[in-house]
């Protein structure tokens, strides 16, 4: 029976109570506006835990607000919210979140995909319910679903959820089925030297320019970062249930993983990380391919090894700069493609929401903990307006509504899986695909948390220390206000007001805990405070 969405629902918790006292400084004005247009321009309502019509208060109940000068990324993150909460379900194994809204024939229980698992659990992490990602963590081990149909950093992305909220006692419960689900991956992908192998298709990278010739099959950056991470992620709930064997043979898994990603996936030459071939005197292939930024996503490369030149290939047009990217391959490479023909999702060029998240996560990460100067908060800022700047569809009647798909053209900006799928059968779009409304409201990326975590900068960790690095650049915006962020079961406030007459709160950054001022700074900087004690 579907349950009812109401803000009252949400403080059935000590945490949620606390979390719940809400923003101090912004209205919830601007979801009901937001909302009021994106449901008026909606022509499909798929309805499943949480309609159109309940949309706003939903997201009133449970978000973040969020206010900055720029319209356009207010505008996508009030959209992101509006399209995650359409991919809740509300199942008879409890919530689950989808990756499209129509059924697909590749999909496990309940119409849930592991590709896209750990972007869901980044991004609804911010919410106050935790329901919604607490069931989901079960379904994938107990209720049905299939974890490895796909990669998936499992452990990582619950350990994820669990340095927001603040409370382990999910994670701990899961942690024999997280260890499991690490070695029965090790039984079927392990290859003799201790890298993981897995084929492009099921990294969710079908058609990829590295796999071309092998079959799709190598032995990937990506798979090798997800189980890095999810070692690393075991280590720290094990650590957290007091099993220090287990954790200290889980950090060991990942320092030789780490080890062994450097010193193999790393090509000297073409200073990238890249896929490497199954077999006997493999080389690497000769391509660059954006899925080489995974490492950083787990903070993997060792600082001071010179592994950050990699990222000038971020912001080079002849690597994967476009208008519309980053793209997926190098655009030097000769077998750089922009197809409309063959397979409608091909990883060969175009640019693909999933893998901009990964990047943008990785770059942020770089920013924060590693010293460089290949590049700055100018190009996380940069890169994340060009993906805003990708959120928009143009109607056969020539209006534009903000819109998130499946794959894009990075040179013009058209949806590519959507303009191939609407000539096949004879324009009716093929049911078996999906049908006609495949990718609207496509669930396979992040965008809210790269805003948070990135250009806000809140920093989640396990201890009570509120840690917010902005990656705003100086001189770019006067004020930007973060409010009613549920942390650790308290309400953080994080803003930015240049001559203090925006928000009435004084100048500067400033850092609240329910309402409580615990940090400032008269510019954007990277500030640190702790937690103060509850009231009682």
């Amino acid at each position: 029976m579907k349950r009812v969405i109401l803000a009252v629902l949400f403080a059935s918790s000590a945490a949620l109570q606390s979390a719940a006292a809400g923003p101090m400084v912004l209205s919830h004005d601007a979801i009901r506006e937001h909302v009021e247009t994106f449901n008026r321009n909606d022509h499909t309502h798929f309805g499943q835990a949480v309609s159109n019509e309940e949309a706003a208060d939903w997201m009133a109940a449970n978000i973040p607000l969020f206010d900055s000068p720029d319209p356009d990324i207010n505008e996508i993150y009030h959209f992101r919210w509006w399209t995650f909460r359409k991919h809740i379900r509300d199942t008879e194994d409890g919530y689950v979140i989808t990756e499209f809204l129509p059924e697909v024939s590749w999909s496990g229980k309940h119409n849930t995909i592991s590709c896209p698992a750990g972007h869901h659990f980044r991004e609804g992490r911010w919410l106050r319910d935790t329901r919604y990602l607490d069931d989901y963590a079960v379904f994938w081990f107990r209720r049905g679903g299939s974890p490895r149909l796909y990669s998936f950093w499992a452990a990582d992305s619950i350990l994820a959820h669990a340095r927001v909220t603040g409370d382990f006692t999910r994670a701990i419960d899961l942690l024999p089925d997280l260890v499991a689900n690490y070695r029965a991956w090790k039984e079927a992908r392990l290859e003799p030297s201790g890298l993981f192998w897995q084929i492009d298709d099921r990294d969710g990278m079908e058609l990829s320019v590295g796999g071309r010739g092998h079959g799709g099959r190598g032995i990937r950056p990506t798979i090798n970062s997800y189980m890095y991470g999810d070692a690393r992620a075991i280590a720290a709930i094990a650590d957290c249930a007091g099993e220090e064997d287990l954790a200290a043979t889980f950090r060991d898994k990942a320092d030789r993983l780490r080890a062994l990603v450097q010193d193999e996936l790393w090509d000297p030459e073409a200073r990238f990380f890249k896929v490497l071939p199954r077999g006997a005197d493999a080389t690497w292939v000769d391509v660059r391919e954006l899925h080489g930024y995974t490492p950083w996503y787990f903070n993997l490369p060792e600082p001071g090894r010179g592994h950050e030149t990699a990222w000038k290939q971020l912001t080079d047009p002849r690597g994967f700069h476009a208008p519309y990217g980053p793209t997926t391959a190098e655009r030097r490479h000769p077998d750089f493609t922009i197809s409309y023909e063959g397979h409608e999702c091909q990883w060969n060029g175009p640019s693909w929401p999933f893998a901009t998240t990964v990047t943008l996560v990785a770059m942020a990460n770089l920013l924060n903990d590693y010293e460089q100067d290949v590049v700055g908060a100018r190009d996380y800022f940069d890169t994340l307006r060009t993906y805003t700047r990708s959120h928009r569809l143009e109607r056969e009647d020539g209006t534009v509504v903000p819109w998130i798909d499946e794959n894009l053209n990075p040179l013009t900006g058209d949806w590519i899986a959507r303009t191939r799928l609407s000539t096949w059968k004879n324009g009716t779009w093929d049911p078996g695909k999906g049908g006609r409304e495949r990718g609207k409201d496509y669930n396979h990326s992040g965008y809210c948390d790269l805003v948070i975590t990135g250009l806000i900068g809140l920093r989640p960790r396990a201890d009570g220390t509120v840690v917010v690095n902005p990656l705003v650049p100086g001189g770019t915006w006067d004020y930007f206000c973060l409010d009613g962020v549920p942390y650790h079961g308290r309400s953080l406030t994080i803003l930015y007001d240049k001559n203090g007459e925006r928000y009435e709160k004084g100048r500067g950054l400033r850092v609240f805990a329910d309402g409580r001022l615990i940090a400032s700074s008269d510019k954007i900087t990277r500030l640190e405070a702790e937690l103060p004690p509850t009231e009682p």
